[in-house]
């Protein structure tokens, strides 16, 4: 398999993780966004959106979009199970996922960013400002869903990693990227502690990735 992926994409660090806690090996193919890498025509041809992360499998089959690489990867590899098997714990990991997948990150995305600062003119402190905010009003409702949880262990769902951490240590990391106060949600660095300690997983952080810089 290869995953085109950008060592600072919240999306690809997503996906790079669930490899890492299913234990899987990838070939790592590096996507400059920050160079424009991603519009050119060769990664067009590959993924006509334009976005990473994009899994290929070895029959040449790709995938886009996060959620749906996960769960693939969760269906059809060994190793720990990402989603849990009970219906209402898959919709509440589900849930959980989504609030930053589809509440947090799009409004912190590098796209969105350059649109901030043009054509609407606003400078880089004003974006990662607007960014930090909409992060912090995500954590906020995500910290108070798993304080609320009757869940033992570290993790989200109990006593191992799964989609929810995917979520979460990427978007901590865009948290600091952009300034945002993550030391006010303990439950969520708790769950990025936990999960970093798993072996394996701090192979997919960004900066452990060979193009970081």
């Amino acid at each position: 398999m290869k995953l085109y992926s950008y060592w600072r994409s919240g999306t690809s660090y997503r996906v790079r993780l669930a490899l890492a806690l299913k234990g899987a090996e990838v070939d790592i193919v590096p996507v400059n966004l920050a160079a424009g890498e991603h519009r050119e025509d060769a990664f067009r041809s590959i993924n006509p959106q334009g976005l990473v992360p994009t899994l290929e499998l070895d029959d040449g089959t790709r995938l886009s979009q996060s959620p749906a690489i996960i769960e693939y990867l969760d269906e059809t590899l060994p190793g720990p199970k990402l989603l849990p098997s009970n219906p209402l714990e898959r919709a509440r990991a589900r849930h959980l996922a989504a609030l930053i997948g589809c509440d947090v990150h799009p409004l912190q995305n590098l796209r969105v960013q350059r649109y901030l600062k043009d054509p609407l003119g606003h400078d880089q402190d004003t974006a990662h400002q607007w960014s930090a905010h909409w992060i912090e009003a995500g954590f906020e409702a995500l910290e108070a869903e798993l304080n609320a949880s009757n869940h033992a262990g570290p993790f989200a769902m109990g006593e191992a990693p799964g989609v929810v951490e995917c979520y979460v240590l990427p978007q901590l990391f865009g948290g600091r990227r952009f300034g945002a106060e993550v030391e006010r949600f303990p439950r969520l660095l708790e769950l990025e502690a936990a999960t970093l300690a798993v072996p394996g997983v701090q192979a997919a952080t960004p900066n452990a990735q060979p193009e970081a810089g």
